[in-house]
């Protein structure tokens, strides 16, 4: 699958709409009861990049963005400013914000995830696009230093350590995190009679599995 390792202007992914989806097969039985099942094991999320859109100067910056992805040909980062980092929106990010796996002085290299738990449920959410120079590692209560303990590669969200994690070790991350996406559309509408008027183009996205 081609992905370009480019993130979508922030400032007009900024103020749009979106979110994550589940597909859920629901049948309904003879007595009224349901049986509820799902083939995806992780949500998709989805977007509006032309809601963002304020000006015309926007709306070129958009085409030539559509443009050099080819479409739904390429996809991108996305940044999603209702959930694009490890801890709470109003805190800090620090390397205790993830539990990511527990040492085995086998295995040196783990995926970053983001846990959502609510009611006793917890769902773990793999996240693959980091942003460069902002995840910060550690082991139980002790900070790693990036590039002397470990290693991150941005392209799949994974920390390689220098050396195994001892058995029973916590490892933990916090970090901040782009969503891989693609445009779910191959043209674009515009005109700048409607856009004067308020109107502006309906530009869907949509994560992808990588």
């Amino acid at each position: 699958m081609g992905f370009h390792e480019v993130r979508f202007p922030a400032k007009l992914s900024f103020g749009s709409i979106g979110g994550p989806e589940r597909r859920t097969d629901v049948v309904t039985l003879a007595n009224g009861f349901e049986e509820r099942n799902t083939p995806w094991a992780h949500s998709r999320r989805r977007y509006d990049a032309g809601v963002g859109m304020r000006s015309l100067d926007d709306v070129e910056t958009l085409i030539a963005f559509f443009e050099a992805r080819r479409g739904q040909l390429y996809g991108f980062r996305w940044k999603d400013w209702s959930d694009y980092k490890s801890s709470l929106p109003s805190r800090e990010v620090t390397f205790r914000d993830q539990v990511i796996g527990v040492g085995d002085e086998v295995n040196d290299t783990f995926q970053l995830v983001k846990t959502y738990s609510s009611g006793g449920n917890d769902y773990v959410r793999p996240i693959v696009k980091p942003v460069a120079g902002s995840v910060r590692a550690g082991l139980d209560t002790d900070e790693l230093q990036e590039g002397v303990h470990y290693e991150v590669d941005t392209t799949t969200g994974r920390i390689t350590f220098a050396e195994p994690p001892s058995v029973g070790r916590q490892i933990t991350a916090g970090f901040e995190f782009d969503v891989p996406v693609r445009f779910d559309t191959d043209r674009i509408q515009t005109s700048v009679a409607s856009f004067h008027a308020g109107d502006v183009p309906n530009v869907p996205v949509v994560e992808v599995r990588i």
